[in-house]
């Protein structure tokens, strides 16, 4: 299935027309505004209008009381849903935004990173299909602004008040339960360990992948036959081998690159129950057992000198073998996609270079960059993941006309061809070793191909 419309056009009308901006004319002018941000994503808002009277509309509508973060994104997150078949990822985590420390004049910003940056967080959660590994695009999202913890809070009071990492668990509650016939494999990192996120899921009747943050966490492991607890890395170390496999790692700093060989191992077991620091949620809805499986992935043998690679992961997924401790490792090797869809938003988009006077239309502007970002990443997901597939099925006759022409005749049979000679526009030598493309390269590519067809869809109408 194409889950990405090449055409700009036809993408801002599927993604934008039906946002409830309190006035028809404002939800037009919001699909115009959308499609000239997409022909030119990282421009500044000038260069992506380049009239001065698109110029003012575009900041009159993100002025607008209606016009909110959530009224601009919220279609699109109702369409991802809806195309959710068989198994799906919910790939979450939060990024923030920093708009400079010598921006303190913009209206209602809050605190990021060391407290000195202004801006505020955005938690994603990216749906991914679970087979192919193409991007279908956002569930849902949550906006909001970091408070500073009181201070001189002991452990204790921590769990009686509101905390930042609730967001997981109200973003899953606001995704809600998968229609019938369809999963929801919600994929996190480590900041979603807790047992809050886990009761949210299974409320939700989801299933999830979690990576495990803290290895001293007391467990009841189902070999125990007296029911004893035991740290969970302790649990791990006993268990045997059941596969191994060879991972590719890249170069770091003072790191090279190397191939790893990789042990994997999995039990089940149940975490301990809180009983005195049990959070306000957890009592709330009654704190039931979840006895659930564990995957650890270990490196063996690494080079003198290295850390040692290794992940443990939580899911409610049934793993009683290799092969489905291995569908559960390759779930959570998807996760790098919320990483290149936060670099999208900031490096693509361009998110914090955008000057507005007030917190309020920034967070507007963010709603259709969201959308945008995933657009992008989407280049890179579809071209891998139907390459043999022919162009003319998924990329418009003028498109293919137009990047032939610019490619001096090149033939472009298949979507790996369109792919490649648009990533050629954005500098992709197409060298035999240079492997495949990513995303900007493609979306640098394809700037230079829309430009390229306004310009002949112009002078064709100045001689007809």
């Amino acid at each position: 299935m194409n889950y990405l419309k090449l055409d700009v056009a036809e993408w801002a009308e599927e993604n934008f027309s039906s946002c409830d901006l309190g006035d028809a004319r404002r939800t037009k002018r919001a699909v115009k505004v959308a499609r000239q941000m997409a022909e030119h994503p990282d421009g500044s808002s000038t260069a992506q209008t380049e009239d001065w009277s698109d110029l003012k509309a575009m900041h009159r509508l993100f002025g607008e009381e209606d016009v909110t973060f959530r009224a601009m994104a919220t279609p699109h997150w109702q369409k991802t849903r809806s195309l959710a078949q068989g198994t799906v990822l919910l790939i979450g985590d939060t990024t923030e935004t920093d708009f400079g420390i010598h921006r303190r004049s913009v209206q209602g910003l809050g605190p990021t990173g060391d407290g000195y940056g202004r801006g505020f967080f955005l938690h994603n959660s990216l749906m991914v299909n679970a087979h192919s590994g193409e991007i279908m695009g956002l569930a849902g999202q949550e906006l909001f602004y970091r408070k500073p913890a009181p201070k001189q809070e002991n452990s204790y009071r921590v769990t009686q008040r509101s905390r930042e990492s609730e967001v997981w668990g109200r973003l899953i509650d606001a995704i809600g339960s998968p229609a019938s016939a369809v999963r929801y494999v919600h994929v996190f990192d480590r900041g979603a360990d807790n047992l809050d996120v886990f009761r949210h899921c299974r409320q939700n009747g989801c299933d999830w992948v979690i990576r495990a943050a803290r290895l001293h966490r007391n467990v009841e492991s189902v070999e125990s036959e007296d029911g004893s607890l035991r740290p969970l890395g302790e649990v791990l170390d006993r268990q045997p081998v059941r596969g191994t496999y060879e991972l590719t790692v890249r170069a770091a700093q003072k790191r090279p690159a190397r191939t790893a060989t990789m042990e994997v191992r999995f039990t089940q077991v149940t975490p301990h129950r809180p009983e005195k620091r049990a959070t306000q949620y957890l009592r709330s809805i009654g704190f039931e057992s979840l006895t659930q499986w564990v995957v650890e992935v270990r490196e063996v043998d690494p080079p003198a000198g290295v850390a040692p690679l290794r992940w443990v992961l939580w899911t409610s997924l049934p793993v009683t073998d290799f092969d489905a401790a291995w569908q559960v490792i390759e779930y959570y090797e998807r996760r790098w996609l919320i990483e290149e869809f936060h670099k999208a938003i900031k490096t693509g988009c361009r998110l914090e270079a955008r000057l507005y006077r007030d917190a309020k239309a920034l967070e507007a502007v963010a709603g259709v960059v969201s959308v945008l970002a995933v657009r992008l990443v989407q280049l890179k997901t579809v071209a891998t993941a139907q390459p043999e597939l022919p162009a003319v099925r998924l990329v418009p006759g003028i498109w293919l006309t137009a990047l032939r022409e610019m490619r001096r005749g090149k033939k472009i049979l298949t979507v790996r061809d369109f792919f490649r000679h648009l990533a050629g526009l954005g500098g992709f030598l197409m060298r035999k070793g240079d492997g495949e493309p990513g995303w900007m390269t493609l979306w640098k590519g394809l700037e230079k191909l829309t430009s390229f067809i306004r310009g002949y869809l112009a002078g064709m109408k100045k001689c007809g």
